[in-house]
């Protein structure tokens, strides 16, 4: 059990570094350098001119935004994983309860929906 729970964190961990490290690619490729470059003014520059605190309440709301549908989905898929796999054994045990272990499945993934329904809510203010 103990080694279980090694190799868990390790797989855990190994999956947030790649994680971040693709989203620190995007990142820099898809930032407001190749616009402003460009000639262009970026949108943060606009918000900046107009109003200096503009800028950092979007960039904190777009933080916001995505810690919300990520952690949401996080959740949801350490929530499926568990429920899915005590609903599969039930179900191989009494095969009369598989209606019921898709419903809490379905519950399970509910929360990708309200984590993704947060972050509109969210963008939308910003």
């Amino acid at each position: 059990m103990v080694e279980a729970q090694k190799n868990m964190k390790l797989h855990i961990t190994q999956s947030l570094i790649v994680l971040f490290t693709i989203m620190a690619i995007i990142g820099v490729l898809f930032g407001g350098k190749a616009l402003a470059a460009a000639g262009e003014p970026t949108e943060q520059e606009t918000l900046t001119k107009s109003d200096p605190d503009a800028a950092g309440v979007t960039k904190f709301a777009l933080i916001a935004a995505a810690a919300a549908f990520g952690l949401g989905a996080i959740g949801a898929g350490f929530a499926i994983s568990h429920v899915g796999a005590a609903a599969m054994g039930a179900v191989a045990e009494k095969p009369q309860i598989a209606g019921q272990a898709l419903i809490f499945v379905a519950l399970a993934e509910g929360l990708v929906v309200f984590g993704f329904i947060t972050a509109l809510m969210i963008l939308g203010k910003a």
